[in-house]
């Protein structure tokens, strides 16, 4: 298997663990040293350090009752990111957001996540 297609697989396995809450799923698809970095200012912002903080922030994320809808899983030579459509009504706060999810792997397990979203303020106003 090619390394993008391993790739590919990993973010296929990513997606489904988040969207079905398999915590202990995603755990094992990180490095111990992963990190994950998200914009904003917000309860989810800023970057979370270590598998177990990285598996606690999904969980709260998905706790908002999200909807993550898989748009692409992109590749390069050596790494993979996920483009979402994310979508929740908390209240009368409505999200609905796209974001690239940017995935660094090594040894064929993530190790560095970085999360670029199309609305900022969106995302500030629903997590609170």
């Amino acid at each position: 298997m090619h390394g993008y297609e391993a790739a590919h697989q990993l973010g296929m396995k990513f997606h489904a663990c988040l969207s079905v809450g398999d915590w202990d799923g995603i755990r094992s698809l990180l490095t111990d040293d992963v990190t994950w970095t998200l914009p904003g200012d917000n309860t989810v912002s800023g970057t979370a350090e270590g598998a177990d903080a990285v598996v606690e922030r999904a969980r709260k994320i998905a706790s908002y009752g999200l909807h993550f809808e898989l748009l692409h899983i992109l590749v390069s030579r050596e790494n993979m990111a996920l483009s979402l459509h994310n979508t929740a009504t908390r209240g009368d706060v409505r999200l609905d957001e796209y974001l690239s999810t940017v995935c660094r792997l090594r040894e064929g397990r993530i190790a560095e996540i970085e999360t670029y979203l199309s609305d900022v303020a969106g995302m500030n106003a629903f997590f609170v």
